[in-house]
């Protein structure tokens, strides 16, 4: 292992337990969230009309269910540019994610974020670190809990190629050298770099939270376990691709460049993991009708979806009921995603709450 690894897998391992919050808030913006709806082909009413959102008991626009990744790439990217500098983001990959979700998000809200760094391990040439992101509105509400896993490539040079094609296309001020000059320029003149250490306690649930009776089409007594969701498929330019990675800030060019793509060994422009997440989660509301009705999200990406240049591919998503519980009157959903045979999702569920 070379020192650039030994450095960086060091300073990821120093940090675990200790905990970062955001020095500014995120506004949720109502715009915003019928942006972020379209692009995740998400059509609830509550997403986009105040009076749909008011009939499910809310006072201003609900943000899809995945709404939230916008606040934890920032958080992300904070963190990799100030505590986790010895990193190239660009070589780090999310691999899993879960959302546990305590209240809805809702337009007008300002996000608040403490991310916590619970695990680190190596394996090979490679980092994972388990990260938990809390989000809490402005009346210290907690919202949702954030578990994710990325994968960091410490071992392996970036190979040149790749560099000056990434660095091509890039959005302007994003390249490496760009991060790199930018951070020590913050350093230098000792400014902010968007997170702080806190160590506050972690913002607890408040029990009566979940407590509200949820609205969904199907009832609890509709469902029995193996009960297959109605299949969905849903179509995926390039365009979406662009327009996804505006609205989320998720500017990977392996989202949109065929030769940064190519560079890094894969057949094709492919999409965002966590654009396929919030596909999957709107197909799971859409049956549902009550976009406020899931309790906990997770998938373990398995693979990407590639995206030809001039033809739209098709994400075919399917569920099956797993499991009941009566007494809770609650559900858990499997769900699967692939793309012309190719797998997405290694592992998918969600847990329902139902009327």
């Amino acid at each position: 292992m070379n020192d650039i690894t030994t450095t960086a897998s060091e300073q990821a391992l120093a940090l675990v337990g200790r905990h970062y919050r955001m020095t500014e808030h995120y506004e949720v913006g109502r715009e915003k969230i019928r942006e972020f709806a379209r692009a995740v082909h998400d059509k609830h009413p509550a997403h986009w009309h105040e009076d749909a959102a008011a009939e499910l008991g809310y006072d201003g626009l609900v943000a899809p269910l995945t709404f939230t990744s916008i606040v934890l790439m920032l958080m992300q990217r904070n963190m990799f540019e100030s505590v986790l500098t010895a990193y190239d983001i660009g070589q780090v990959l999310q691999t899993e994610q879960s959302i546990q979700v305590h209240r809805p998000v809702l337009a007008g809200d300002q996000l608040h974020c403490v991310s916590y760094i619970e695990s680190f391990r190596q394996f090979g040439d490679k980092d994972f670190m388990v990260t938990k992101n809390v989000l809490t509105n402005q009346h210290k509400e907690l919202l949702q809990t954030a578990t994710s896993t990325a994968v960091a490539q410490t071992g392996v040079e970036i190979a040149a190629e790749l560099v000056t094609a990434v660095d091509g296309v890039i959005m302007t001020g994003q390249s490496g050298v760009d991060r790199h000059d930018a951070a020590a320029q913050r350093a230098a003149l000792g400014a902010e770099a968007g997170v702080v250490e806190c160590f506050d306690e972690p913002a607890q649930a408040d029990p009566l939270d979940r407590q509200r009776t949820p609205r969904t089409i199907p009832s609890f007594d509709d469902l029995s376990v193996g009960l297959e969701l109605p299949v969905r498929s849903m179509p995926l330019s390039r365009g979406d691709l662009v327009n996804y990675a505006g609205v989320s800030g998720d500017s990977n060019p392996i989202h949109f460049s065929d030769v940064v793509a190519r560079s890094a060994g894969l057949p094709d422009v492919v999409s965002h993991g966590l654009l396929t997440m919030g596909l999957g989660a709107g197909y799971l509301t859409s049956w549902l009708g009550d976009p406020a009705a899931v309790t906990d999200y997770g998938v373990r990406f398995a693979g990407f979806a590639p995206v030809a240049a001039t033809k739209a591919s098709e994400i075919e998503f399917r569920g099956k009921v797993k499991s009941l519980d009566p007494e809770r009157r609650t559900a858990t959903i499997s769900l699967t995603a692939t793309c012309d045979g190719r797998k997405l999702f290694g592992r998918a569920t969600a847990d329902i709450a139902l009327r």
